[in-house]
């Protein structure tokens, strides 16, 4: 192990995260979830309103605020404008995450490199970096969540009782909480706890009784006044929206028990090992450490049953699964390092030979495919793209001649690496592929400073567009089916779209001039990721 390496493991993995994610932060378009936060954290700075908090002026009491807190308070350092700042907490999230997951790997293995390479497979297990912009709040649930759950082990492992874990852990539990409610403390922390006492016993659980009830104290005091203060401040409010939230985890996206069996294929690069790393019977005998290997086997296997017995049920909702396998799949990895050498059985060899041979065939491949693909956007930025191919080319290429020769912990750097580069390299070309029909609406916010006009929107129009215009967008409502329109002579509409019908009616009272149809996607119309409430009409609306 390289001395740096040694001396400060942390500090280099939130180097190298910092370098795989920070110097193309503004680069792929703000999503569905990171707007409703972004409106969020503007709206209370507009505002000054950081405890009622509002999306588009509306009552936002689905999520807690602490990520947004954070997002708000980066948001006010590099301006509420900066896409990179308002992304960056979500991405100290992932070194705080990686920290923690580290640490917990070393409480229990003992044995620095293994904990290493447990920590750079989390890190390069594609949703954990992808929920960071699909789903922002759950990196905090669970990063936080992490932290809590290495100082609880650091308690459950003492023979003395440590006020000091006990504290830490109950407080960023409460943290956790005040993220996401109880979701990673469901999905994250319950089945960590029963794999721990299946796997390493809780012996001397009855002097520490006590304790983990001041730990419960602390937990539900940090993580639940926020949801009381809502509660004594806005009942009514508050009250819809939590029927409405928990109406839907029995209504709502409803799967079959079994829909999250292949959770494996979530890890990306790591789907095969990970496959492998959950066959018990298999590397029972194999590992290292067979007590940590047990714990995370099972709490992999406890957090999906656990996730499987509520109804509702969406992809993402398995990123805090991919903490302990990314654990369990550093066991066959740390097998192979030591042992794929003198493996001759192919049933062994072969998943290795096809899962890195892939990704090294693809490292080869894609440069050449992109540029047959993608000749004419691709020759616009040729230098990008001819970093990209050489770097990704010469990746692949090592990748497959340390194959052939069994060098394993090559491999498994080189391709780590490649993961890396992925993100480095191949995001400048991200805007390469923009379509023509992207149209943005950043500007139109200028233009009705400019002419003191105010716009409002009409069934709805997509948070994106909210964001991207600057600031809130007052709805127009309908009452027992009439709209209620400002009592302005003139003013501007955004709405995804106004029916015949609705049109019709306006018009006896108001003259409507279709201006501008703005599109925030950056896919072809015919493209499978194109989506029409990404589509906002602009419409100007005379008094007659």
């Amino acid at each position: 192990m390289p001395k740096f390496l040694k001396n400060y493991p942390l500090a280099t993995l939130c180097l190298l995260i910092a370098i795989m994610l920070l110097p193309n932060l503004e680069t792929i378009q703000v999503t569905i979830m990171e707007a409703r936060n972004f409106i969020t954290a503007r709206e209370m700075i507009q505002d000054n309103n950081w405890l009622l908090t509002t999306m588009n002026g509306q009552a936002r009491y689905e999520k807690p605020p602490l990520p947004t807190w954070l997002t708000t308070i980066s948001g006010l350092v590099f301006g509420v404008k900066s896409i990179f700042g308002m992304r960056l907490p979500a991405i100290i999230m992932i070194m705080v995450l990686a920290i923690y997951s580290y640490k917990l790997s070393n409480l229990i293995l003992k044995n620095q490199i293994h904990s290493y390479l447990n920590t750079l497979i989390l890190v390069t297990s594609f949703y954990v970096i992808g929920i960071t912009i699909e789903a922002p709040w759950d990196i905090f649930t669970h990063g936080f969540m992490m932290v809590a759950i290495y100082h609880l082990v650091c308690f459950f492992n003492s023979h003395i009782t440590k006020w000091t874990s006990v504290i830490y852990a109950g407080f960023f539990i409460g943290c956790s909480i005040l993220s996401k409610g109880p979701v990673s403390f469901y999905a994250l922390l319950l089945p960590c706890i029963i794999a721990y006492g299946f796997s390493f016993k809780y012996n001397t659980i009855k002097p520490k009784i006590v304790p983990l009830l001041a730990l419960l104290i602390i937990a539900l005091t940090i993580g639940g006044w926020w949801y009381l203060y809502v509660r004594l401040e806005d009942a009514e409010t508050f009250k819809a929206i939590t029927s409405k939230e928990t109406e839907n985890w029995t209504s709502y996206n409803v799967r079959p028990f079994y829909y999250y069996w292949s959770f494996f294929t979530q890890s990306g690069l790591w789907t095969i090992p990970a496959f492998i790393s959950l066959l018990y019977p298999y590397l029972k005998s194999k590992v290292i450490n067979f007590k940590a290997y047990k714990f995370t086997l099972l709490w992999t296997i406890f957090a999906v049953i656990l996730l499987s017995l509520i109804p509702e049920k969406k992809s993402r909702y398995l990123m805090p699964v991919l903490i302990p396998l990314a654990l369990n799949i550093g066991f066959y990895i740390n097998y192979l390092i030591r042992e794929f050498k003198s493996l001759t059985d192919k049933r062994e060899t072969i998943p290795v030979y096809f899962n890195f041979g892939l990704i090294a065939v693809i490292g080869m491949i894609a440069p050449i495919a992109l540029f047959f693909m993608f000749k004419t956007e691709l020759s616009q930025h040729p230098i990008k793209f001819a970093v990209f191919a050489i770097v990704a080319f010469t990746l692949g290429l090592f990748i497959l001649l340390k194959l052939i020769k069994k060098d394993i912990k090559t491999v498994f750097i080189l391709t780590t690496t490649f993961f890396g580069a992925l993100f480095l390299f191949g995001l400048p070309l991200f805007k390469t592929f923009t379509s023509s029909n992207f149209k943005p609406i950043n500007s139109l916010l200028k233009t009705h400073q400019e002419a003191q006009v105010k716009l409002y929107n009409i069934n709805h129009i997509s948070p994106e567009a909210i964001w991207q215009y600057g600031t809130k967008i007052p709805q127009i409502t309908k009452s027992k089916g009439v709209y209620i329109f400002p009592k302005a002579t003139e003013f501007g509409v955004l709405a995804n779209n106004i029916s015949k019908k609705d049109q019709e009616i306006i018009s006896k009272n108001y003259s409507i001039e279709l201006i501008k149809t703005f599109d925030l996607n950056e896919s072809e119309p015919d493209s499978k990721q194109y989506k029409d409430r990404l589509i906002s009409k602009y419409y100007y609306f005379r008094k007659k």
